[in-house]
């Protein structure tokens, strides 16, 4: 049955005394919303990261630098998606977050297929802008809204197989957009991936639930804290701002530099464009299944004998991921560096939500989306926006010394190094968490 609102009335028998909005739905409901949300992160990171295998026949056919292929990855794409962030999250922590995650999919696609269409770099460069611009609806209502689905105790795990969706889209954006793009093109291979975001829309618009349509879960205009007064609470907890700092240095090479993991494949181990994706997409998904789900098990466990651990883990993980990377990019043997590679990626994935759910502890009832999308400001500005950049720049520095694979190899190795601070970082956080813990 569908009430006037919109919202299916097929709840838990016990809805009606729910104190929480977690009450509301049953475990199989659950279930099922997650899994929408963990398809629209898949798409999300689908779009983000195809331009990653595609960056070798971009260069070749628009004749462009390490350095505009950085600017092209990193910052054309996170300018917007971080000044529309702060907007559409204090719109997400009082309005429909439903209906920012249909709109936020649409968008993304439609700019991801006209990547696809586009003449030149600069036309490019400027869909790649509107994919950011839509993305960034994207994960704060969606983590927003697991928080609300799932109780404190369950949440590192629910958000651990929704940022599973991170590595899906990375693997598929790899794998699908290397072979479409080997066999038919690299514009084809856009408009592959885009496409499907817009029927995903559409099921989300029927799948997902919005708990504050039930009038009790309703954001009151009278409890809406000011956007300002959100912000300013946030970056009063020493906790947050730690996980903040974490967060910029990870997103400088985990979305960063490492884009350019394809092209280090094809330049140093002579693989193709197809056979780069696909064995990055399987290094990947190695990660992301071993990595978010146990590190959410693992992170939820841990938090039972002391919440400080939901920070303490992903620290430790972060550091000990710098000298397997370091070693990865230095091996000669294409095989010892997938293996090292992928054990990185598990440390790398397994500390995602831990952080999350450090974050979702401190922050608030009433600025959840919030606090995902100022963090994201800064990480994405700072670390999705000049890790490509910076990296690219290293590389061609030193490509002109020892060539373009060993110039690639040299910048990776140094842009690993950013792993050490954010693992400490995240210790700093775990001091002052159960002391900063407002759920």
């Amino acid at each position: 049955m569908m009430s006037t609102t919109g919202v299916v009335s097929a709840v838990t028998p016990e809805a009606h005394d729910a104190t929480a909005p977690w009450q509301l739905y049953r475990p199989g409901q659950r279930r099922t919303f997650l899994f929408v949300l963990f398809l629209t992160g898949t798409s999300n990171y689908a779009d983000r990261n195809v331009i990653g295998v595609l960056l070798e026949p971009i260069k070749a056919e628009f004749g462009v630098s390490d350095t505009m292929l950085g600017l092209l990855t990193g910052l054309a794409f996170a300018i917007f998606y971080v000044t529309v962030g702060l907007p559409i999250a204090w719109l997400a922590d009082r309005g429909n977050r439903q209906k920012i995650i249909v709109w936020s999919i649409t968008v993304w696609s439609i700019m991801t297929v006209l990547c696809g269409m586009a003449q030149n770099f600069w036309q490019l460069a400027l869909a790649r802008v509107g994919v950011g611009a839509g993305e960034a609806g994207a994960i704060p209502p969606a983590q927003s809204l697991i928080a609300d689905y799932y109780p404190p105790e369950q949440r590192a795990g629910a958000l651990g197989f929704y940022m599973m969706s991170s590595m899906a889209g990375y693997i598929l954006g790899m794998v699908v957009g290397g072979w479409v793009a080997q066999h038919y093109g690299w514009r084809e291979a856009f408009i592959v991936i885009g496409l499907p975001g817009l029927l995903l829309a559409l099921a989300s618009r029927f799948a997902l639930r919005e708990p504050r349509l039930i009038p009790r879960f309703a954001v009151a205009p009278e409890a809406a804290e000011d956007a300002r007064v959100s912000i300013r609470r946030l970056l009063a907890k020493p906790a947050y701002r730690n996980i903040v700092y974490a967060l910029i240095l990870y997103f400088l090479m985990a979305y960063g530099a490492l884009v350019f993991t394809a092209s280090f494949m094809i330049r140093v181990h002579g693989l193709t464009v197809a056979e780069a994706g696909g064995l990055f997409g399987a290094m990947s998904a190695v990660g992301a299944i071993v990595g978010n789900l146990g590190g959410g098990k693992i992170g939820d466990h841990l938090a039972k004998r002391d919440i400080a651990w939901l920070a303490r883990f992903p620290g430790i993980a972060l550091i000990l991921a710098l000298p397997l990377y370091v070693g990865a990019f230095a091996a000669g043997n294409l095989v010892l560096m997938a293996a090292i590679s992928m054990v990185g990626g598990i440390l790398l994935t397994g500390a995602v939500p831990a952080v999350f759910a450090a974050m979702h502890a401190v922050c608030g009832s009433k600025r959840r989306a919030m606090a995902v999308a100022l963090a994201f400001f800064f990480a994405n500005l700072i670390g999705l926006g000049a890790g490509p950049v910076l990296a690219g720049a290293i590389s061609d520095y030193f490509a002109a010394i020892y060539g373009p694979g060993d110039g690639l190899r040299y910048a990776l190795m140094i842009m690993s190094l950013t792993f050490l601070p954010a693992g400490i970082f995240m210790l700093r956080a775990a001091k002052h968490l159960k002391a900063d813990t407002e759920d």
